[in-house]
């Protein structure tokens, strides 16, 4: 049960970015799309981002996790997916540009993503 753990973080990072669109919708007065608001154009994407890459880090993390791998790696790769995908988030909604923090929230979740796909690909061989 490694991954639920983390996969609750992530559900809870989630439901923040949601509620930051729907507050930022409310002051932009914009239903649909983002009306050329800078600031909601930015919230929709740290809640898009999270959405397109979370549920694949977590898949692989728990294929990991299912398939024998050490859980202490399963628990590390899963903190660095979390804080990865915070400090993008953070990078993104904030009010002025944070590319440091966005390239490395990028290059953690890549590395993360890659490490447990290549994981997986090994434990499914038997490999390791």
């Amino acid at each position: 049960m490694i991954v639920a753990f983390y996969a609750g973080l992530l559900a809870l990072l989630f439901v923040v970015l949601s509620l930051n669109v729907i507050r930022l919708r409310r002051t932009a007065r914009v239903s649909l799309g983002d009306g050329g608001d800078p600031a909601l154009q930015r919230g929709i994407r740290a809640h898009g981002n999270l959405a397109e890459y979370g549920p694949l880090g977590l898949l692989l993390l728990l294929l990991m996790e299912i398939g024998g791998g050490a859980g202490i790696l399963v628990h590390g790769l899963a903190a660095v997916f979390v804080a990865a995908r915070c400090l993008h988030a953070a990078a993104l909604t904030s009010p002025a540009p944070r590319m440091l923090l966005r390239t490395v929230g990028m290059v953690a979740t890549l590395t993360v993503i890659t490490i447990a796909a290549i994981g997986c690909i090994l434990l499914s061989l038997g490999i390791v």
